[in-house]
């Protein structure tokens, strides 16, 4: 092998190796702008409801609640903590699948 040949094979060599890490530079910077679930890029799950307050919280004693009781957990409703039926309109504008939690009394 000469001299000549060496370094064309270096050349191409360096080509190779250049592209390789511009794809992967490309292919990395995607996956950050697109896929990446960063939590400063994560949609919020409460839209409106007590947003002055650092956490939601409700508490219901369960004598209470009677026979039955149904609970949004879409962030929806404009009865929360009680579910009015929002999560319908929210699941087929968003593909979700969220629908309420029901409390109901054991049947004897």
């Amino acid at each position: 092998m000469g001299l000549g040949q060496n370094s064309s094979v270096r050349a191409e060599w360096i080509a190779a190796v250049s592209l390789a890490a511009g794809a992967a530079a490309v292919g990395y910077l995607a996956y950050k702008k697109f896929l990446s679930k960063d939590k400063c890029c994560k949609a919020m799950v409460n839209p409106h409801i007590q947003k002055d307050n650092p956490k939601v919280v409700h508490a219901f004693d369960m004598e209470d609640l009677g026979d039955k009781a149904v609970y949004c957990r879409c962030w929806r409703s404009k009865k929360f903590p009680l579910c009015d039926g929002s999560h319908t309109k929210h699941n087929e504008e968003t593909g979700d699948n969220v629908g309420p939690l029901i409390i109901k009394r054991k049947e004897a």
